[in-house]
């Protein structure tokens, strides 16, 4: 990656992206793009921004030409929870947003990447151990856009020869981006409630178990695919990769160990539920790790202390975080 286009820069992932992609690869090698223009951010202030709707082909086109891009980074699309409320606007941003991706990466010759997400699996997957290649049949309109997007950037390398890259992201845990309408956003949440009043109130049931990632490393993993040699990639799009899974109660004891007096009770979201409970518990990502080396650096334990540290200096709380 040398001049890298990226969509979606303000959401969860583009937010932190951005700012190790300016570090690696300089300030003037990347452009990052959002529906929405945010003064107060460093993704907008700190480097090329231009706002972009990614369903303006014709305006994506112009700016990938003059901006002399290698690398599209397609990260704008609706996320789960919010995909179900609104599932017409989640195909229109999801789909027709990564056709027009595609096609601008195609004319331009681009290396390419967008992520997919467990929400790709569904209740007919195997649970335990999900393989890389499985039945893949999801129940609801985020995950059906994320099997569609799949198998449609594997038809570009095969069709197009394009050089397409993918993961299946599971839950992202974040102290910098506050999570915007996932199913596993529990698991953010849950950090910013023990910190500021002691308590939450769980959504999901517990007994739930899901992948989940600290997002330093589903960062890292994104460019440590993208610079990977390409000879080595077999399945190309949407590796499974995660750190760890678990349920409510074990991120409640892990958040214990440094808040003694943490507590969570449930109050839970038949939505949401849902959703969750047509999702593996637990990724095999040997593929990953054979093809390009995946390792991931933060297990539950050292991700629970590293990002109540430092949510306890964003939030600048009175209440100390105990060792």
């Amino acid at each position: 990656m040398k001049k890298i286009f990226v969509t979606g820069s303000l959401g969860q992932i583009g937010s932190e992206l951005i700012i190790r992609l300016r570090q690696l690869y300089g300030v003037d090698n990347v452009l990052a793009t959002d529906i929405r223009e945010d003064r107060e951010n460093a993704v907008c202030t700190e480097g090329h921004f231009i706002p972009l709707d990614v369903l303006d082909k014709e305006k994506m086109g112009k700016l990938a030409h003059e901006f002399q891009a290698d690398t599209m980074i397609h990260l704008a699309s609706l996320l789960s929870s919010v995909a179900e409320d609104h599932p017409q606007d989640a195909w229109r941003i999801n789909m027709d947003g990564l056709m027009n991706a595609l096609e601008v990466a195609r004319k331009s010759r681009m290396s390419f990447f967008t992520p997919s997400s467990i929400g790709a699996f569904g209740p007919d997957t195997p649970k335990e151990e999900t393989p890389q290649d499985t039945l893949q049949r999801p129940t609801t309109m985020y995950g059906i856009t994320k099997v569609a997007g799949e198998l449609l950037c594997d038809y570009y390398h095969a069709k197009y020869a394009l050089d397409t890259r993918g993961v299946r992201f599971p839950g992202l845990i974040s102290y910098e981006t506050l999570p915007g309408g996932g199913t596993t956003d529990y698991a953010v949440e849950i950090f910013y409630e023990a910190i500021k009043y002691g308590h939450y109130t769980c959504p999901i049931k517990a007994g739930t178990y899901m992948d989940m990632m600290y997002m330093p490393d589903a960062i890292e993993a994104i460019i440590q695919l993208m610079e990977a040699d390409p000879e080595k990639l077999i399945h190309r799009n949407a590796f499974n990769i995660s750190s760890m899974s678990f349920d409510p109660e074990d991120i409640k004891q892990a958040i214990q160990k440094f808040l003694p007096e943490f507590t969570m009770d449930y109050h839970i979201d038949p939505k949401l539920q849902q959703i969750a409970d047509s999702w593996p518990d637990r990724l095999d990502c040997q593929t990953a790790r054979n093809e390009w080396s995946f390792k991931p650096a933060y297990d539950l334990e050292t991700m629970t202390q590293d990002m109540l540290e430092k949510l306890k200096r964003k939030i600048n709380t009175p209440h100390p975080v105990d060792k």
